[in-house]
């Protein structure tokens, strides 16, 4: 039977690498959009090439890589490039997910993404599980991790999908603000509770 496909969300310091980190360690098949977002921009991969004929040589690096620096700047003065870049790439991100998706061996497969709800990626789902935190643990456990400063924090959670709405999306929800071990019971239970359902519906 065709594995079913769990997204698994969280906003930033919402811990949702140390879960995604437990349900590999259990043997759940594991795909990262972040990943698939690197690799569809590869040196060799056509949307690489489109990008650099659309924004011009300047957003590359002399060893013909990406460079995500520039790429950044051009597209956060002018919000046209930024729609521009994602009619581009979501699809192929999207693409990129389901070829690793349909690799899985195991009963149940995860899409681990944080603009899961933002980029339509929840499409590729049948079940959506959010790792949530509340907002001032968020902040603390992001500055501790990045050393970067609350107010960048904050931006980041302003540009993310709201907790409000990921909540709205989610079929089961994981309030991750206790310890690691506990965390890790909480996965264990999830995991057996999953083994168990027929295309992600109870």
């Amino acid at each position: 039977m065709k594995p079913w496909i769990l997204g698994l969300t969280g906003g930033i310091g919402s811990g949702k690498s140390a879960v995604a980190k437990h349900f590999s360690e259990l043997g759940v098949h594991m795909v990262d959009a972040d990943h698939a977002a690197r690799w569809v921009v590869e040196p060799g991969r056509p949307a690489l090439e489109k990008i650099a004929q659309h924004f011009g040589p300047r957003i590359l690096q002399v060893n013909g890589q990406l460079d995500r620096a520039a790429l950044r700047e051009e597209i956060f003065r002018n919000p046209e490039q930024r729609r521009w870049l994602e009619a581009l790439l979501h699809p192929l991100i999207s693409e990129e997910i389901s070829q690793y998706l349909a690799k899985a061996e195991s009963p149940y497969a995860i899409l681990v993404s944080p603009l899961l709800i933002e980029s339509g990626q929840h499409q590729l789902a049948q079940r959506i599980l959010l790792v949530d935190t509340p907002e001032q643990l968020q902040i603390q456990r992001t500055v501790a991790r990045d050393q970067v400063s609350e107010q960048q924090v904050q931006a980041i959670l302003q540009a993310q999908a709201s907790r409000e709405q990921r909540l709205r999306m989610a079929h089961d929800i994981l309030l991750n603000d206790r310890d690691l071990g506990w965390l890790q019971n909480e996965v264990q239970r999830l995991h057996d509770f999953y083994l168990n359902l027929r295309g992600g519906q109870p």
